[in-house]
């Protein structure tokens, strides 16, 4: 894994603009901005560069350390880890609003870490605010005004922040396979995340909609690395109130979307609900590889035979629960279902195994002399749609891996009806193992071979 690159902790008391100082060092959007306090609770990594130097950038959620509250209490205990790991801390000030009891009391608490300690007077914008930055050396810190949101002394705060760290090449960053926790809220997504990470890296509450930020985790295993992210439990919009819901639901779909795994997760003790369906309809759309992970199994055990009044043997229940699961999502046949327990941990070891399989599986390529030679020896008749003229594969290749794409040179004039795609699909899927991973074909049609245009653009269609 290498030399640990220095780590950079940025923390403060809430809406003084430590998410926006994030996403200026790591010339990224990684943390959600919004004038709510609160926004940011867990742990958000992320990595920077300057002059040559390389750093990590943590952001914290804001703090209040007298508060007893679950979440705040939480917060400050993510906090409190990111701070023990730490090369420099900073704490961003607000200085517009003057020094605050808080402001103090933070400042001692960090002092007594014995780590570097810089003060981050935002949002001075202007040469008066400048002036305001100066009452801050009285937290015991080097101080630096500047504004993370228009950038203004920001070079400085970075030239404060690096001036003891090494320099050196960057290096590229061993491939990890991306891997999007995702579900609708309070179905045990951080628990899972917490449990393959081997430590708590997100928040885990009672109440619903705990994670806002979407968390990433590296997490190696078995020589293999894997990059976990626990996204914001993805709510229908008409349930979503406040900006930084809105923001969550927006980000946890774009954070789906630049993975290569899917981790749906469902309640085993509510079973698959149209709000289920939704998001793993949208995971499937969006090309990703899925695995159908079905949560609180030890729930849904006791459950059953609670209602059974009998011990109900394990393998014929998980059949059941299967057989439900499948009539409410049969566009996912191919992905693979997995029953545990992220809270007590029972056969979550089993995923990494399955990650990888179904990894390899989406970026499977079939050579075009193994593909024609199948294609030959395949019945795909049974395929036709009956009264349709006679479906002839031509020619059939592989155009792309991540995920398997396939392009059809048939007689017909018209798309092939979709029936038999699938037909055609699962006859694929027997003789070639792809796992968890959607299809996608693309169809050449006679009068596009023959320099015609049918007025109609082929996109690649998922099955």
């Amino acid at each position: 894994m290498g030399v640990p690159i220095p780590s950079v902790v940025i923390v403060g008391r809430p809406n003084v603009g430590k998410s926006t100082l994030f996403n200026r060092l790591t010339e990224s959007r990684r943390s959600i901005v919004t004038d709510e306090p609160g926004i940011t609770r867990d742990r958000i990594y992320g990595t920077a560069q300057w002059n040559g130097r390389v750093f990590e950038v943590v952001d914290t959620g804001g703090l209040l350390p007298d508060d007893k509250a679950a979440i705040p209490r939480e917060i400050f205990r993510q906090a409190r880890v990111a701070m023990e790991r730490a090369s420099v801390l900073v704490l961003v000030v607000d200085a517009r609003a003057g020094v605050q009891p808080l402001d103090i009391e933070l400042a001692q608490l960090l002092r007594r870490t014995g780590k570097p300690l810089i003060i981050a007077a935002n949002k001075v914008d202007t040469a008066a605010h400048s002036a305001l930055a100066g009452e801050f050396y009285a937290l015991g810190g080097r101080v630096v005004g500047a504004s993370a949101e228009h950038g203004h002394g920001v070079d400085d705060l970075l030239d404060e922040i690096t001036k003891d760290f090494p320099r050196g090449e960057v290096e590229e960053a061993p491939d990890a396979v991306r891997v999007a926790i995702i579900g609708r809220p309070n179905v045990g997504k951080s628990t899972l995340l917490n449990r393959l990470a081997g430590e708590e890296r997100s928040i885990v509450a009672p109440e619903a909609g705990t994670t806002r930020d979407a968390v990433d985790t590296l997490v190696e295993r078995e020589g293999k690395l894997y990059q976990f992210v626990d996204t914001a439990g993805i709510r229908r919009k008409a349930k979503t109130k406040l900006v930084a819901e809105k923001l969550s639901v927006i980000m946890a779909r774009k954070h789906m979307e630049r993975a290569d795994v899917a981790i749906m997760v469902l309640d085993g003790a509510e079973g698959v609900t149209s709000q289920d369906a939704a998001i793993a309809h949208d995971a499937a759309a969006s090309g990703r590889s899925v695995i159908l992970v079905l949560n609180k199994w030890d729930l849904a055990m006791a459950a059953a035979e609670a209602g059974a009044k009998k011990r109900v043997e394990p393998g014929r229940l998980r059949q059941d629960y299967e057989k439900l699961i499948r009539a409410k999502l049969k566009f996912l046949a191919y992905a693979p279902v997995v029953f545990l327990s992220a809270l007590s941990g029972q056969h979550t070891s089993r995923l990494f195994a399955l990650i990888q399989k179904v990894n390899e599986s989406r970026r499977k390529r079939i050579t075009t002399g193994e593909l024609n030679r199948w294609l030959k020896t395949t019945d795909l008749d049974r395929g036709t749609v009956p009264g349709a003229q006679r479906v002839k594969i031509l020619y059939l290749t592989q155009a792309s891996a991540n995920p398997p794409t396939f392009v059809l040179f048939t007689n017909q004039r018209k798309p092939l009806h979709f029936s038999y795609e699938r037909y055609l699909e699962n006859r694929l899927r027997e003789s070639f193992d792809f796992t968890g991973s959607p299809i996608r074909f693309l169809q050449r049609r006679r009068e596009e071979r023959s320099g015609k245009r049918s007025g109609k653009s082929q996109q690649p269609k998922e099955r």
